[in-house]
């Protein structure tokens, strides 16, 4: 087969604007600076509000923890009246059938 005439190694004469280059990446590199620092502002705006949500939850959960112990202190005390109660009709009956007060302390007992 023939051979062309010429070389074909010839050396490509590209030019490159490299200041065009560098002021792109700069500016890239301007953008994404600025970008950080919006997100790094967030992060410390979010922060700033997950401490104070933390703070009203502790203070939610703390009156939570108060309220249930009022709730079963006066629960216990409804109970215990409730049981007085009980007594005292059980005890007005036996008094009312005629059962003697040793009788009646025996079953208590």
């Amino acid at each position: 087969m023939p051979r062309t005439k010429g070389s074909k190694n010839k050396p490509k004469t590209v030019t490159v604007d490299f200041a065009t280059q560098i002021a792109e990446k700069q500016s890239a590199n301007e953008a994404l600076a600025a970008e950080i620092a919006s997100i790094i502002a967030n992060i410390d705006t979010l922060k700033t509000d997950l401490k104070a949500k933390k703070a009203a939850l502790k203070k939610a959960e703390k009156e939570v923890t108060t309220l249930e112990a009022k709730k079963a202190k006066a629960d216990a005390k409804a109970a215990e009246e409730a049981k007085k109660a009980e007594a005292e009709s059980v005890l007005k009956k036996l008094l009312a059938e005629g059962v003697s007060a040793d009788e009646i302390l025996a079953k208590l007992k």
